[in-house]
């Protein structure tokens, strides 16, 4: 709601529709591409809880047995929700393009993860049956192993996700500032790393999510301008639009 004085003095209500709401944002003409995540949800959790496979293949390897259970990972891997969410909202409100092709290595990668789910099902038998020790972090830990379960872990969407999010931060021209690119470099790792000693999954599992991400990388990003766009191009971009925009006011 808004409220506006009228000519009489008085005021009126204005509601705020959807226009309204997102106006100003670069792309709010693209918004309906975030309806595959509602589409994705409901897909994998026919997979994960309606179908039953006749055989889970399980990932295990040794250095699986040599990776301990860290509590402390939880902090990154719940970081994960926000790192995802929070570069959808940047790209939707400052480049359009960006977020295009965010939503397509989304789509992509993800319909991908759905297909392998279902043609090769995977299970892990990694996590502990009891912690060591009792504290806020274990409580969380304990609860996403509730409500997520074992099954479908190959490759890991965590990693997928993440790397989404460091191509997307590349793309949209935020590694120009070394903090950024810092920050983004270190949280893609630590929740690459979290899932493993989570034991929410196996290396196997962080190796094919980091393949699927670079094959579907080349196939979104590659064939931008033959990569990346240069910082320089990025900014005199910006500059171009910007005078645009201050000339049409």
């Amino acid at each position: 709601m808004i409220k506006n004085e009228s000519p009489a003095g008085g005021e009126t209500t204005a509601r705020l529709g959807p226009g309204r709401l997102f106006h100003g944002w670069a792309a709010r003409k693209q918004l309906w591409m975030l309806a595959y995540w509602p589409v994705y949800g409901a897909l994998f959790f026919v997979l994960e809880r309606l179908r039953r496979p006749v055989q889970y293949h399980v990932m295990h390897t040794k250095a699986d047995d040599w990776i301990p259970f860290c509590e402390g990972f939880v902090i990154p891997y719940v970081f994960w929700f926000l790192f995802l969410i929070g570069i959808h909202c940047y790209t939707a409100k400052h480049d359009a393009a960006a977020f295009k092709r965010l939503m397509a290595f989304v789509a992509i990668s993800h319909t991908c993860a759905l297909a392998i789910f279902f043609l090769f099902p995977t299970c892990q038998h990694l996590r502990p049956l009891a912690f060591e020790r009792q504290n806020l972090l274990t409580q969380i830990t304990a609860f996403f192993y509730r409500i997520d379960t074992s099954t479908n872990v190959c490759p890991s969407l965590h990693v997928v996700g993440s790397m989404a999010v460091w191509y997307a931060a590349r793309d949209a021209g935020l590694f120009s500032r070394r903090g950024c690119r810092m920050f983004f470099s270190a949280a893609t790792v630590l929740i690459c790393l979290s899932t493993v000693f989570l034991k929410q999954h196996s290396v196997l599992d962080v190796a094919a999510g980091l393949l699927l991400s670079d094959l579907v990388y080349r196939l979104v990003y590659r064939p931008v301008r033959g990569g990346y766009p240069s910082t320089a191009e990025r900014w005199r971009e910006r500059w171009q639009e910007r005078r645009g925009t201050l000339r049409r006011t």
